[in-house]
């Protein structure tokens, strides 16, 4: 069984579904609301755990209620969470989620995943030091990204980068990580409008960008090749992007080469979007054998 490190953010997500999104000023009548557990380094590591992978998840929620739910839901789905220590009189973090016309719309409140610093990680640098890869996405602080890539190569243990939500990255961070998996407006922001063909050139078999139901692209070195994604009725799109980095981090550290861990990442992240909720859809190693 492969190990895996997750680093980062942890919230409840409060989601509306709606036939449509109100325009500025305006209300309209919602469909459904629930709460249910997400951030995108749990999703990861709840995906991850899933596909059969050993997980630990480093980070940090609030000593509130929605701060014992993720935890327990975690636990639930056998993640390790010996480093998620909740901080004292503080909010665990928030995700505001508006399903509609087909996609989603996201306002992320941090909370308690502020807390997620490099003081926070050098007490956790074991979960680092003795896994097969690290995860890492930037709803936490950007110094700790920074200081989680220069942990990650010090020790020689390969760095996945999930750049989201976007922002602009230290080139020290790119050079790095082993894998950075944008999506297309992500990685117009990380290479500041550079031609998404030039990009992957520079950084062939490291760069991934995702494209949705279109797959993901890469450069392999020699051409460019997009792994297509497998068509499916979508219900819910949120997690998408963290079931394909996590089940592309399982199949990276269980061996597989680049087109067939991305046909894996690809296979499990079209699954995830035909139920609802973030880790609602996050499919099950055994049905992810079963949709081959």
């Amino acid at each position: 069984m492969v190990h895996i490190t997750v680093i980062g953010s942890c919230s409840m997500d409060l989601v509306v579904t709606a036939e449509r999104r109100p325009l500025a000023g305006e209300t309209v009548i919602g469909n459904s609301f629930q709460t249910v557990p997400g951030g995108k380094g749990a999703n990861q590591a709840v995906a991850a755990a899933r596909l059969g992978a050993e997980v630990t998840m480093v980070g940090r929620v609030g000593d509130d209620v929605y701060g014992e739910k993720i935890l327990e839901n975690l636990r639930k789905n056998g993640v390790n969470i010996q480093f998620m220590m909740p901080v004292a009189n503080c909010a665990s973090g928030t995700a505001h989620i508006t399903l509609a016309e087909g996609d989603n719309s996201i306002i992320f409140v941090k909370g308690a995943n502020d807390f997620v610093t490099p003081e926070y990680l050098e007490k956790t640098e074991e979960a680092v030091t003795s896994t097969d890869i690290v995860l890492i996405q930037q709803e936490i602080p950007v110094k700790t990204v920074e200081y989680a890539a220069e942990l990650c190569s010090r020790h020689r243990i390969p760095l996945l980068l999930n750049p989201a939500p976007a922002r602009s990255v230290s080139g020290e961070l790119i050079g790095r990580a082993a894998f950075i998996t944008p999506n297309e407006h992500e990685c117009d922001v990380l290479f500041n409008g550079m031609p998404r063909s030039e990009a992957l050139k520079q950084f062939p078999n490291k760069l991934i960008i995702t494209e949705g139901k279109n797959g993901a692209r890469f450069f392999n070195g020699s051409r460019e090749i997009v792994v297509p994604a497998f068509p499916v009725e979508a219900v819910d799109t949120t997690g998408a992007g963290d079931t394909f980095n996590a089940a592309f981090a399982v199949a990276v550290a269980e061996g597989k080469k680049m087109e067939e861990a991305l046909r894996f990442a690809n296979r499990a992240a079209s699954l995830s979007v035909t139920k609802f909720g973030a880790q609602g859809g996050m499919p099950f190693r055994e049905e992810l054998e079963k949709h081959r």
